[in-house]
């Protein structure tokens, strides 16, 4: 059977154990980066590509490059993007160069929106909305994909260096849309070494590995550029409230949007999957089986801070004192806090756009 990993697609993953090892990834160990954040520390980033060269970099102060992009198909963003802000955020409190391109062009390619849609989607939500959750416009560069014509030059010069074959073995197929969006993210990801060779890292979902994988193929078989091999840094996915690995649009019911109805998102959280037992009596005797839980894997991954709240929670709720209700219950009223910081800090970044720092290209 092929291993694939589909960064379009919505097919879940199983085993994060088994992606590890079919794919080559490093484990992660937050023992590599000083003062790691909560997705870190906790393990919801589980893996990566060359992190040792990133880590050098934080500890000697040399300089190396942190790089995402926005999709802006959609005029909602879910738990993955939080995570990918958050890990941007980290690299750019830790002396990272600091790039977020707006993929218009790939919008257009994969998903059939316009580039004027797409570029006024981004300005409209996606910029302000990745500022709310944290991204510092002082320490971003962002550009158009369709305005980078160096990005698109390159992109003809790098798919010269990959067969079909090889461009099937990586992503499954090979339709054109496909392959014109992923040379072109081959050269987003190098972009920043155009004029200057360092050391840069990607923080995404696994999802995305194909990307930085063929980016990687290419730079070996053009060891004369002189370019860094990119680094990768991979986060979990959000799990869907049913249990599934991942959340996901087509699964409305078990997947949070930002923003959403926080009355909606509550009604969710309580339908959600946990691992409180049949009976109360049971519960209080045996307690949760809280690997099992979903509410407590949200609280986990976004919205308890604090380790120590969190591992309160999680002996409480392990032991049986706190039921599966009382823990939806905190679960509903800190998405509640955190939703309405979200619209407020989005609605105030919206107001300055005029303040973020677009290459301009000739």
């Amino acid at each position: 059977m092929k291993k694939i990993i589909d960064p379009w697609g919505s097919g879940l993953l199983e085993d994060y154990g088994r992606i590890v090892k079919d794919f080559g990834l490093e484990l992660f160990n937050p023992d590599l980066f000083p003062n790691p954040n909560r997705l870190m520390r906790r393990g919801v980033v589980f893996a990566g590509r060359d992190l040792e060269i990133i880590s050098n970099c934080i500890k000697e102060k040399k300089k190396f490059y942190v790089l995402s992009g926005i999709m802006p198909s959609y005029e909602k963003i879910h738990l993955g993007n939080k995570m990918v802000v958050e890990n941007i955020r980290y690299f750019q409190e830790h002396g990272a160069v600091s790039y977020v391109l707006v993929a218009d062009l790939e919008a257009a390619a994969t998903r059939g929106v316009s580039l004027e849609e797409a570029q006024k989607t981004a300005l409209d939500f996606h910029i302000p909305a990745y500022v709310a959750l944290g991204l510092d416009i002082k320490k971003t560069n962002f550009y158009f994909q369709s305005e980078n014509k160096e990005v698109m030059n390159r992109a003809y010069e790098f798919a010269k260096k990959i067969t079909l074959n090889e461009f099937k073995a990586i992503y499954g197929s090979a339709e054109p849309g496909k392959i014109m969006s992923a040379v072109v993210q081959v050269a987003d990801i190098l972009f920043p070494q155009f004029k200057e060779r360092m050391p840069g890292i990607i923080p995404v979902g696994v999802d995305q590995d194909p990307h930085i994988r063929l980016t990687r193929d290419i730079v070996n078989r053009m060891k004369k550029k002189g370019f860094f091999l990119p680094s990768g840094l991979y986060h979990k996915y959000a799990p869907s409230l049913n249990g599934t690995l991942k959340m996901s649009k087509s699964n409305p019911e078990s997947c949070i949007e930002l923003p959403e109805d926080i009355q909606q998102v509550c009604r969710k959280i309580k339908k959600a999957k946990t691992g409180g037992r049949d009976t109360l009596e049971e519960h209080r005797k045996l307690g949760a089986k809280i690997e099992e839980d979903m509410v407590f894997e949200l609280l986990k991954q976004h919205l308890v801070e604090d380790d120590e709240e969190l591992d309160k929670i999680y002996m409480e709720y392990k032991s049986g004192k706190m039921t599966s209700g009382e823990i939806k219950d905190i679960a509903c009223e800190k998405m509640a806090k955190f939703m309405n910081d979200f619209v407020k800090k989005t609605e105030k970044a919206r107001k300055q756009t005029d303040k973020l720092k677009f290459i301009r290209f000739k």
